[in-house]
């Protein structure tokens, strides 16, 4: 279970529940703790278990798609400020 909270928290402090391709992800992983605490107080651990890992696992597909959007951002600004100083070089007469 703490793996899962886990890799959860990670999850939505890195944002992944405002991101689009993320959001199913930190959704599914939600339900699946939900019902795997319910399943455990009905004794059913081993049911449980399996629906922590799948929890797991797509809280850590959530953070991975919040940081390549991260990533894709921060790529489209590098290169909106290259091209802006390629720019002025251009105009200053700096790169013909």
């Amino acid at each position: 279970m703490a793996d899962a909270e886990s890799a959860h928290r990670s999850a939505l402090e890195l944002g992944a529940a405002n991101q689009p391709a993320a959001q199913l992800h930190v959704k599914l992983a939600e339900e699946q703790m939900v019902k795997a605490k319910s399943l455990m107080a009905d004794g059913e651990n081993r049911e449980a278990d399996s629906l922590l890992i799948r929890s797991k696992a797509d809280s850590e597909l959530a953070l991975a798609l919040a940081r390549e959007q991260g990533a894709t951002v921060e790529v489209q600004r590098a290169t909106a400020q290259a091209k802006s100083v390629a720019t002025t070089n251009a105009i200053q007469g700096a790169v013909k």
